[in-house]
């Protein structure tokens, strides 16, 4: 199998095939004291491209790279937890295995959140990317994504399930 580990798990004793040449770090996330003056810092200074902001959060999200490969997230000290977010990391995947993680988590004892941290194995998309994703956390709290970018014009409105978002384009149009 080239291009292709096997993760063992000795605790359930299964394996998952990840393809390692598809897999990458996709995104980081960094607290900040001042999300203006950072995001400033990382595009005037380091030569991010600035993505989006999100307001209601007081966070700045950066590309870094070419194509969306790998994305910065800034978060202020104003973020709805009141402290600094807990560190978080994204790793890109293809959408066959992403469908696959949850239920595969699952067996695994681990519990899979959507993006409003309910919990479920379904993916959650955000529009304005867009893409797919599931959270979980690791042993000591970290907050660990699986993310798919999909190859769709960005809805910047939509945020929801994988279902509702591949439901939407497939209703039928008044004629």
């Amino acid at each position: 199998m080239d291009g292709v580990a096997v993760v063992r798990s000795p605790r359930a004793n299964c394996s998952m095939p990840v393809s390692s040449k598809a897999m990458h770090l996709y995104e980081t996330h960094l607290p900040v004291k001042d999300t203006e003056v950072s995001s400033r810092f990382y595009v005037d200074v380091v030569g991010l491209e600035f993505a989006h902001r999100d307001l209601t959060r007081d966070i700045v999200f950066l590309w870094v790279g070419f194509n969306k490969g790998s994305m910065l997230g800034l978060w202020g000290p104003k973020t709805s937890r009141g402290q600094p977010h807990p560190c978080h990391f994204a790793i890109a995947i293809s959408l066959p295995e992403l469908l696959a993680a949850g239920p595969r988590l699952g067996t695994l004892g681990v519990i899979t959140r959507d993006f409003s941290g309910k919990i479920t194995t379904e993916p959650s998309v955000i529009g304005w990317m867009p893409s797919a994703q599931l959270y979980f956390s690791d042993p000591d709290g970290h907050s660990v994504e699986y993310i798919t970018l999909l190859d769709e014009p960005p809805e910047p409105g939509f945020v929801g399930s994988l279902s509702v978002w591949m439901a939407r384009n497939k209703m039928v149009q008044p004629r």
